[in-house]
């Protein structure tokens, strides 16, 4: 296979997965809890609200850590790594957070620094600003921006929970094609408890450049220490599950998978550590 066959069938099979399943460029949820809930976790409030909502970040704490792995459809080249790390401070909390995609002809990076603060008991604000690093091997070459990200999350009472997230509000390019950009995009959820064991969430998330999708999920602890989950999402059409335990408090593992009626199978797994 000569080597311009082979970069337009990169370039074909790179669009398709673009378009069909994540229709994001620079944004990709981490953290296995969120995957098995189809990703309705902008009012959910863990070490992996770097990637969702800085927001919910702001009442944590305990410093945290976390690792995050994705295999999309079971293929090598769509691989996802993910890290956040969570800085309780006097005022406000600090995080940290890494993500790549890809493999190495094709590989985007995301790194960020976020600020969460609790402004009154009921409404916290976060902010978020993001290094991307997109790579399409030696021939394309690269391109890196910065992106801007802000959050809110607003406790309605003791069991309800509203979260708001704008990724990229600046609409930062990626190419000059045809304005091609960055991702934008808008979510809102919440998060309602329906009793000590029940936890339901409903989102929805707007790409301004593609439909609405909606997002639900739900979590359920049979046992003490001990999580199962299930979600659907629309546009397109997605089914996921995980099952969640956590030992001495202290640390947790997620796993789980997705499935997509064409591509099929995308498991993942998370680890987290909360220090007492």
């Amino acid at each position: 296979m000569n080597s311009v066959l082979k970069k337009s069938l990169l370039l074909t099979f790179l669009s398709l997965f673009f378009c069909v399943t994540t229709k994001a460029q620079g944004y990709q949820s981490m953290g296995a809890r969120s995957m098995s809930l189809a990703n309705a976790s902008v009012a959910i409030e863990d070490v992996w609200a770097f990637h969702h909502n800085p927001a919910a970040l702001a009442e944590i704490k305990k410093l945290g850590f976390g690792v995050s792995y994705e295999n999309r459809f079971l293929l090598k080249e769509l691989q996802s790594q993910g890290l956040t790390a969570v800085i309780p401070l006097k005022s406000g909390v600090l995080s940290i957070g890494a993500q790549s995609f890809g493999y190495t002809e094709f590989r985007t990076y995301r790194s960020g620094l976020g600020y969460s603060l609790k402004l009154s008991d009921f409404l916290a604000l976060g902010v978020q600003l993001n290094h991307h690093l997109v790579r399409i091997n030696s021939f394309y070459g690269s391109n890196q921006t910065l992106t801007g990200e802000i959050g809110l999350l607003a406790k309605v009472n003791e069991n309800l929970k509203i979260g708001v997230s704008v990724f990229n509000i600046s609409r930062n390019k990626l190419s000059e094609f045809k304005e091609d950009r960055y991702t934008t995009l808008l979510r809102i959820g919440t998060g309602y408890k329906l009793s000590k064991k029940l936890l339901l969430l409903c989102e929805a998330e707007k790409n301004v450049d593609f439909p609405l999708r909606f997002k639900s999920g739900i979590e359920y602890q049979p046992i003490a220490d001990f999580y199962i989950r299930g979600g659907f999402a629309t546009e397109p059409i997605e089914y996921s599950f995980g099952v969640g335990y956590c030992y001495k408090k202290n640390y947790k593992l997620d796993i789980g998978s997705a499935y997509h009626q064409i591509l099929g199978w995308s498991p993942h797994f998370s680890f987290t550590v909360q220090m007492n």
